[in-house]
This record gives structure tokens, sequence and C-alpha cells, in this order.
């Protein structure tokens, strides 16, 4: 139920309140076992539907772990995922950066009361990813940070998710927390291997035992997660009218698909006849199929379907 101290809050623009049953509610969240009756949302309510990827490990990696992170997120999010962490320092504010610049959408999951950031020193990167994504919590406003508040969030990090990429984390980890919720709630698992001399492998290497999938190069998951974006996006256009779908994919998508016809044309051709730059066309072609709008030829040619 709404008070007072919420309503003042949600007078912010960017503030929302999202109950269950809400349209604006994702429908993976809705699935997972014990889902939050509602979600404080600061940011575009929109990238909650969006096909999204976690990536979760150590407060305190190694320099090779949070470049792991930054790239891995970097190169998701220019292809069209979602990238979905905790704002912790680390892992989490390596993946959230990486996101940011490339330009995508990035939702960060709080432990914690939305009008509060932990920790401080993530202020401005909170600003950032509610400018770019959201900012989420199911706690009530003014709920400080508690230990038992973050593994009971981290089933929100996965949930939302298709598949949860544990970068780097001891075999004690609140990451390894995550990523067996992934598996409970029927979400890929991905895990990148290290050195066997590097302590912060060892969570890595027994999740892979586990049955966690090997990750040697961004590549590896998109082509395992291409299948369930495809369901996903296909259930999100079933509670989506075409045309508000098409409008949210904005005028230089709609300048794309206006240079294709149901002749296959090259990404050179269709940077010719969009004005676009080759990198543009190139990113914004994957989004398109993956959105089931246009189909990828042989001879790295497309055509509308």
């Amino acid at each position: 139920m709404s008070n007072e101290k919420d309503e003042l809050w949600q007078a912010d623009a960017r503030h929302r309140i999202i109950p269950q049953g809400d349209e604006d509610f994702p429908q993976l969240l809705g699935e997972i076992p014990n889902p939050p009756h509602l979600l404080y949302v600061d940011g575009d309510p929109e990238v909650l539907h969006l096909p999204a990827l976690a990536i979760v490990g150590s407060r305190n990696p190694s320099k090779g772990g949070e470049r792991n992170a930054y790239e891995f997120a970097r190169h998701l999010a220019s292809v069209g995922f979602t990238i979905v962490s905790g704002l912790a320092q680390g892992i989490d504010t390596a993946a959230h950066r990486g996101a940011l610049a490339a330009g995508g959408k990035t939702i960060a999951f709080l432990g914690h009361g939305i009008d509060r950031i932990y920790p401080a020193s993530n202020k401005d990167l909170a600003e950032q990813i509610a400018g770019s994504g959201a900012l989420v919590s199911e706690f009530p406003l003014g709920t400080h940070p508690g230990k038992e508040h973050f593994p009971q969030r981290n089933r929100l990090i996965s949930g939302l998710s298709l598949g949860t990429l544990v970068v780097e984390a001891a075999r004690r980890s609140g990451s390894l927390i995550t990523a067996r919720l992934a598996a409970e709630q029927g979400r890929e698992v991905f895990a990148l291997p290290g050195s066997i001399h590097n302590p912060l492998a060892r969570g890595c290497h027994e999740l892979i035992r586990q049955g966690a999938k090997l990750v040697e190069t961004s590549d590896d998951i998109v082509n395992e997660l291409a299948p369930l974006v495809g369901q996903l996006l296909q259930n999100t256009m079933e509670s989506t009218s075409k045309e508000k779908h098409q409008e949210s994919l904005g005028d230089e998508y709609v300048q794309l698909r206006n240079s294709m016809g149901h002749d296959p044309i090259s990404i050179d051709q269709l940077a010719a006849h969009s004005g676009l730059t080759i990198d543009q066309v190139s990113s914004m072609l994957l989004i398109l199929e993956l959105h089931g709008e246009i189909e990828s030829l042989s001879g790295g040619r497309y055509s509308l379907l």
C-alpha cells in the first residue's frame, strides 16, 4: 500500500512504484519463486522488459577480472543485451561501466531502499545508470543496507536475466548464490575460467564442474541465448502493439528499415542508402534480427521478413 513517503518520492517523473500484476511489471520476475510484491524504479521501466544478462563477481577482483567484466559487458550491451548487476564495488561496477561505455542499457538491483546509494563511492555511477537504464529495489524507502538484504536481492538479478555470467568468485561468495538461484530459476549459468593459482577462479571452476557453461568469448553467450532472446521478444510483442514497439526502436531504426526491402542487400549498401555509419548499421541489424524484423542471409546480406 502506498504511503505519503512513497507518494512524495513518485512526484519525481523518473520514479515509479510498480506492483506485481501491473502491465509494467516484468514477466520474468513474475515467474520466479517468491516474486517481489512491488518494485521501486528510478529510471526507465521499459528496460525491465528487454533481453538481459547478469554479470556478477568479486568485490575485490584482479585487474584482469575487472577488465574482463568491463569488456564482456561492453560487447554484450553493444549487441542489444541489457546488463544487470548489483552496483557493488569490483565486478558489478565494471559491468555497469562497460554497458554505459557501449551506449547500452544497464540495471542495478539494490539491497536497500532506492533513496539510498551503497557504496557511496558509486553515487555518480548510480545517476548514470538511472539515466540510461534503471535502479531497482523491492525494499521500502529508507531501508538501510543490511547483510541479509543482498542475498535476497540476488534472486532478482538472476530472475530478470536470461543468464548469469560469473567472472571471478571465491568458493564462498555471494556471486555463487546468484548463480545457484539462476539455475533454480531455470536460467542459464556461465562462468569464466581462470588460473588454477588464482583463488578468485575457484568459484568459477566449481560452477563449471557443476554444469555451468565455460565461456571464453562473449559470442559464446550470444549464441547460447539467441533462442531465448527470440522467445522473450515474441512474448513482449504479444503484449505490446507493433506500433509502440517500432516507435520504441527510434527514428534511426525506421530510417534503416526504410532502406531495406525483401531483396538481399549488403551492410555497405545499407550504410550508403541510410546515411548511417557501417558500425551503426552492423549493431542495429543485430537488434532488428533479434526482434524478428529482418533475416540474415549468406554473404553478409540482409532482407526484411
